[in-house]
């Protein structure tokens, strides 16, 4: 199923585009630093993860991080709470994201503002094969940050469940491996309820827990000597990541508990 709309993202933007986006993403990245920082109570586990991840990693590899998927503002305001304030003020260093076509680009305002914000529409269901994939494997190959949710939907339950291959697509047909990192998080959805009138709230609690850094090149280049399938590659990379999210949610839920008692977190032992 095509877009129903024009492709957004220009494949040669202008100077104006590129000062436009960037304009965008700083105003849209200090707003969310604002919001976490003052109106919403964080607490991050591992920030230092993902901040060396996006400042510090080899240029010649691509980051890709997923993370579950609770409300319509887990992006922006997961990233104002979590990544380095240096990111939104450098277009290039910022995030591409996926965003579903039939919610956020529904109006051609929203289509101009969300591609400024390095936003790139899909269509849910579409399979992994569509241009929105192809296009987000060419920023990987280009050595861009791509943000993911695997869920694919916003996950009113919370509990666990199938991740899609997308992201199995992404790493396995990189030309490098891209640098994955996972994180968990909760109280996104108390920040912005999922029922009307979808008002934000201030004062919340919000919890992030960011897991170790992955790598799958050794996985990849075996899995190819084996002549095994572009589809069971998808498959292998993404019950991976899913066995991640499900220790990275029972780490969060423990850390999210304490954040909502108001306890302290244990300091780690000495070895």
């Amino acid at each position: 199923m095509p877009l129903s709309f024009d492709w957004s993202i220009p494949e040669n933007p202008t100077r104006y585009y590129r000062a436009l986006s960037t304009a965008t993403i700083a105003l849209v990245g200090t707003v969310s630093k604002l919001w976490m920082k003052y109106l919403t109570s964080v607490r991050i586990e591992n920030a230092d993860i993902l901040r060396k991840a996006v400042l510090h990693r080899d240029p010649k590899r691509a980051l890709l991080t997923a993370a579950n998927h609770h409300s319509c503002l887990d992006e922006p305001l997961l990233f104002g709470a979590s990544a380095p304030y240096r990111a939104f003020l450098n277009r290039q260093r910022m995030r591409w994201t996926l965003g579903a076509a039939d919610v956020v680009f529904t109006k051609r305002s929203h289509r101009c503002f969300f591609s400024l914000g390095k936003t790139i529409p899909i269509i849910r269901g579409d399979g992994v094969y569509q241009r929105s994939m192809t296009f987000a494997l060419e920023q990987i190959n280009q050595g861009e940050w791509i943000h993911i949710f695997p869920e694919a939907k916003i996950n009113l339950t919370k509990e666990l469940i199938r991740l899609k291959w997308g992201v199995g697509r992404l790493i396995a047909e990189a030309n490098v491996c891209p640098l994955v990192v996972p994180f968990y998080h909760l109280g996104m959805d108390s920040v912005l309820p999922n029922v009307e009138p979808y008002t934000p709230k201030i004062g919340q609690k919000v919890s992030i827990y960011i897991g170790e850094p992955l790598t799958f090149d050794d996985l990849v280049e075996k899995m190819k000597k084996e002549n095994r399938s572009l589809q069971e590659m998808r498959k292998a990379i993404t019950d991976i990541i899913q066995n991640e999210f499900a220790k990275l949610k029972s780490k969060c839920e423990e850390l999210h508990r304490q954040h909502l008692t108001g306890d302290t977190p244990p300091l780690p032992s000495k070895s």
